[in-house]
């Protein structure tokens, strides 16, 4: 088969959504990798799972790519994760905390693990995008769980994609972050208060001088670096630097 497959966590809504949409618009499929599924497709399969629960994720996996290495490209796409609750360390709530880094971190490694162990001799374009976020390259007060997150997860791309280097097995590994978006997450940020997080005014006027990008213009942005690969080298992008 020659059709490309997009492989897509958190598909349902924000910046994921905006990806399916993309993906199928070019004719593409798409498998959403989601609790609940709103887009409607022939292209479009819907894939169940609560990434968050870590034991069943773990006994899924290895089945779930098991129908993908008939298609001429495949390209995973490890968008869904939280920011989790906003506030400082000491004043946010335990259990959030092994929640957000489930989502945000373990999830993403496990599907790239299970995909580099599954493409390994898979012979066509294979490629694995992280969703990063300039969050995880500073401190920002109140973000702590979600500034580390994506630490971890620019770091394991980065050591991913050396691995792939070293071993000449043709995986490109890229993780790429969307700038301000128009999403749920937006929603939150700005709902929040000065005390928790002391750049919320900021956000708050950024949504009022319309400066937010929407799903679909940031999804274009994506692929303009996945149909250019070959352009950027580095392992660490950011859609602006377009």
């Amino acid at each position: 088969m020659t059709k490309s497959l997009f492989i897509i966590t958190g598909a349902s809504k924000g910046i994921g959504r905006g990806l399916a949409e993309k993906a199928l618009k070019t004719g593409a499929e798409v498998w959403g990798v989601n609790r609940t599924h709103s887009i409607e497709h022939e292209n479009y399969k819907a894939l169940t799972y609560d990434l968050a629960d870590i034991p069943n994720l773990k006994k899924a996996l290895p089945q779930l790519f098991a129908e993908a290495r008939s298609y001429g490209k495949v390209v995973l796409i490890n968008n869904a994760g939280t920011l989790g609750d906003i506030g400082h360390l000491g004043a946010i709530e335990n259990d959030s905390i092994p929640h957000l880094f489930d989502l945000n971190v373990s999830a993403p490694l496990l599907f790239m693990n299970q995909f580099l162990k599954d493409f390994k001799e898979f012979k066509r374009e294979k490629v694995i995008i992280n969703i990063s976020s300039g969050a995880g390259k500073k401190a920002v007060d109140g973000w702590s769980g979600y500034c580390a997150s994506k630490a971890a997860l620019d770091m394991a791309s980065q050591v991913a994609a050396k691995e792939a280097e070293m071993d000449g097995n043709g995986f490109i590994i890229k993780a790429i972050a969307p700038g301000v978006v128009d999403t749920e997450m937006q929603t939150q940020i700005r709902s929040t208060d000065e005390k928790s997080f002391s750049g919320v005014e900021k956000f708050k006027n950024l949504k009022a001088e319309n400066q937010l990008s929407s799903e679909a213009e940031v999804a274009e942005k994506y692929f303009h670096f996945i149909d250019n690969l070959e352009q950027y080298p580095d392992v660490i992008l950011d859609v602006r630097g377009i």
